[in-house]
């Protein structure tokens, strides 16, 4: 069934660069489709930039980049991207949105979970990753590495982005309802308001009582195009409970990977959202990366028990997080047909079936 309105699947995102509403400079990746997303793949330069900006309704993004550029990186051969600095990349995808459609963007999971700041820019934008219905133009993303320095080349791709017409989002009722026949988060007595439904942290630990990681300083450099290529440890602080508190204080200035006590699930007829930054909650941001594909957590995908990475940093003073605490909340939308693939077994999907873990870029040595 395909409902009027909702969020692309797979299909309907081949069809749009069939019709000519989405283009590319070179013929798509393989795996470049997601359930309900597409990657979002790098051009072959980037600007480094005084500082980040927003075009406004009278401006192109070339046109700022004239004035605000001070140095050309060419990504043709692989470049570094220094921590600290923003840079401004033209992407490979450009848009033809019909008049019903918009879009919005989000970094990948990967990107989130190595501290880069991205964000999809598109010529007289007034947000950041949002792209208004009809638009009709190139895309370029902001990135800001901001704990470890990466390597990225043309093709690499750190954002995605999805399609939907209409108004998707679920209510409250709908969200209770849902709730009732399919368990989104494993809470005997979820906590649903606003439209979101809460996910709490994880400080209890493992056997070994590991409740995440920390970020180091002064590491060498990630390439973001490798899997399983550097050491968690040279970049990497494990963190433990202490002493039966189960709690942590958050420094300001440093990234923190930890997870959800919530195992997490998304419907094949769904996707998820969890809001970056509540300060209902706390002066902390929880989550980059935060969208969830249709499949997530879902047992007949292989997902069972999945729960949220949290990639948290918090603002301006230290923060005190306990065990069980609400860190945020998921938002629900229906797609608007479900997707002939789901996240997961189908895809070969990173973080399906996932508890605490880190990108894909690290690996434990084994001797």
């Amino acid at each position: 069934m395909v409902r009027e309105t909702g969020i692309l699947a797979d299909r309907s995102i081949s069809s749009l660069f069939e019709s000519g509403r989405l283009a590319a400079e070179r013929p798509l990746d393989d795996d470049q489709i997601q359930p309900a997303s597409l990657d979002l793949r790098l051009g072959a330069k980037a600007f480094r930039v005084r500082a980040s900006f927003m075009p406004g309704p009278s401006s192109r993004v070339a046109d700022k980049l004239d004035r605000l550029s001070l140095h050309v990186v060419d990504l043709t051969q692989g470049a570094v991207l220094e921590t600290g600095c923003v840079y401004i990349v033209p992407l490979m995808e450009s848009l033809d949105l019909p008049s019903d459609m918009s879009a919005s963007a989000n970094p990948k999971s990967s990107t989130g979970r190595l501290d880069i700041f991205t964000r999809v820019i598109a010529d007289y934008a007034q947000e950041f990753d949002k792209i208004p219905a009809g638009y009709s133009g190139p895309l370029y993303l902001e990135i800001s590495p901001r704990t470890f320095p990466i390597v990225v080349r043309r093709g690499s791709r750190l954002s995605q982005i999805r399609f939907r017409r209409g108004l998707s989002l679920l209510d409250e009722p709908a969200l209770l309802s849902l709730h009732a026949t399919e368990t989104l988060v494993a809470s005997a007595t979820p906590n649903v308001t606003g439209g979101g439904i809460a996910l709490s942290i994880d400080l209890a630990g493992d056997k070994a009582g590991l409740i995440g990681y920390r970020g180091k300083h002064h590491t060498a450099v990630v390439d973001v195009d490798k899997k399983a290529e550097h050491d968690v440890f040279d970049f990497w602080e494990p963190l433990y409970s202490s002493r039966g508190r189960n709690e942590l204080i958050l420094d300001p200035d440093e990234f923190y990977i930890l997870v959800s006590r919530e195992a997490v699930h998304v419907p094949p007829d769904y996707a998820a959202e969890m809001t970056p930054f509540d300060p209902l909650v706390g002066e902390f941001r929880v989550h980059y990366a935060g969208f969830f594909d249709p499949g997530f957590g879902h047992a007949p995908a292989g997902g069972r028990g999945s729960r949220a990475v949290l990639e948290v940093r918090s603002h301006e003073v230290p923060f005190i997080l306990e065990d069980g605490q609400i860190v945020g909340r998921l938002v629900y939308e229906h797609m608007q047909e479900r997707p002939s693939s789901l996240y997961g077994v189908d895809l070969g999907s990173n973080y399906q079936a996932q508890g605490l873990k880190l990108s894909k870029h690290f690996r434990i040595k084994s001797d």
